[in-house]
C-alpha cells in the first residue's frame, strides 16, 4: 500500500524501464554483495526507508553479514570491506552527493584500478539506478516493512 500514489500503476512504462535497468544490473557480473552494499549506502545517505528495508533484506537473504550492514555508514573505519568494495562505496557517496563533491580525478583513478571499463560503467549505472529509486520512493512514500526478498522478481515472472 502506498501513502501517496502507486507510481508503478500510474506510469507503468516508466516503472518498467527502471525495473529493466535493475534486471540488467543483476546480470552484469558485478558481485551481488557489492551491488547490495552500494544500494544500502546510497539509501542511507538519501534517507530512503523503503530502499533500506528492501536492500537489507535482500543482502541478508544473499548471505551478507549483519556486522557489515551495521557498520556500513562507517565503512572507512573498519576492515570488513575489501578494496574493490571501498572504491565502490566511495564512488557511491560522491555520486549520491554529486552537487557537493563531484568525482575527483584521484577517486576516479582508484575506482578504475579496481574495475574494468565495462564494470565501471555498470557500477555507475547501479549508483544512478538506486539514487533514482530512492527519489521515487521518497516522493511517493510506499509503506515500509512489507518487502520480502525476491518479491518483485516473482511479480515480474507472473506478469
Amino acid at each position: 500500500m502506498s501513502r501517496r500514489i502507486e507510481y508503478y500503476k500510474v506510469a507503468p512504462d516508466a516503472a518498467k524501464i527502471m525495473m529493466d535497468l535493475g534486471e540488467y544490473l543483476n546480470n552484469t557480473g558485478l558481485e551481488s554483495s557489492l551491488l547490495e552494499l552500494v544500494k544500502m549506502r546510497a539509501s542511507q545517505i538519501n534517507g530512503c526507508g523503503y530502499c533500506l528495508d528492501m536492500h537489507s533484506k535482500d543482502a541478508r537473504a544473499a548471505g551478507e553479514t549483519e556486522q557489515r550492514l551495521y557498520c556500513l555508514p562507517a565503512w572507512r573505519e573498519t576492515a570488513f570491506y575489501n578494496e574493490r568494495e571501498r572504491a565502490a562505496l566511495e564512488l557511491t557517496e560522491h555520486l549520491t552527493l554529486v552537487a557537493e563533491r563531484g568525482v575527483p580525478d584521484e577517486l576516479y583513478e582508484r575506482v578504475k584500478a579496481q574495475f574494468s571499463e565495462r564494470e565501471l560503467a555498470d557500477l555507475v549505472f547501479a549508483i544512478v539506478g538506486i539514487n533514482s529509486w530512492n527519489r521515487l520512493n521518497i516522493a511517493f512514500e510506499p509503506e515500509v516493512g512489507g518487502y520480502q526478498p525476491g518479491m518483485f522478481s516473482a511479480a515480474k515472472t507472473a506478469a
